[in-house]
């Protein structure tokens, strides 16, 4: 789900407003379910998808990074894996993710040239019985082009972007932006 305007409206009196309907929840994400997942051992399991399933940008080989960002000697990426909701921690390395899990569940990611593998912890939970996420889209309500200016927006719940660090003197792609209107 990726709302992207075509065109903006013509003045501050004219604008174009994209409003979920009156008294309905209306809930947009950037990711999708995945319920292939196998188990590997304990509480860890791992799901691989073609890297097809993610479009233009796959948030699993996505590093994020910029300006006045510290990544604390490590890769972090733009992707997350969530289990009702919640978000797991991404691990440090693949080893820690195959451990048992801890109080904070952890997730990992390989991306090759034609698939990218997973691995999850679960505590206790089956997670293609439960309701597991991963991030697919870096935005969610966000214009191709700059130019597309006077949009309101309001009433929707929007969750789950990968979104990339951006500095305050550079352009902030995020969940919802401008890009540069």
């Amino acid at each position: 789900e990726r709302i992207n305007p075509p065109r903006g409206g013509e003045s501050d009196a004219r604008r174009i407003v994209y409003q979920a309907a009156e008294g309905e929840p209306v809930e947009i994400r950037g990711s999708e379910v995945v319920s292939t997942w196998e188990r590997v051992a304990g509480d860890t399991w791992k799901a691989v998808l073609p890297n097809s399933f993610f479009g233009d940008c796959n948030p699993y080989r996505d590093l994020i990074a910029g300006d006045w960002f510290n990544p604390l000697a490590r890769a972090h990426h733009t992707g997350a894996v969530y289990l009702d909701g919640v978000w797991l921690t991404e691990a440090a390395d693949k080893g820690k993710a195959l451990e048992p899990a801890g109080d904070d569940p952890l997730w990992f990611a390989e991306v090759d040239e034609d698939r990218t593998t997973i691995w999850a912890q679960f505590k206790g939970v089956d997670p293609n019985a439960a309701l597991v996420e991963i991030n697919v889209r870096p935005s969610i309500f966000y214009p191709d082009r700059p130019g597309i200016d006077y949009l309101t927006v309001r009433g929707f719940t929007m969750r789950h972007a990968a979104t990339q660090w951006a500095p305050p003197t550079a352009e902030q792609p995020g969940l919802i932006g401008t890009h540069w209107s």
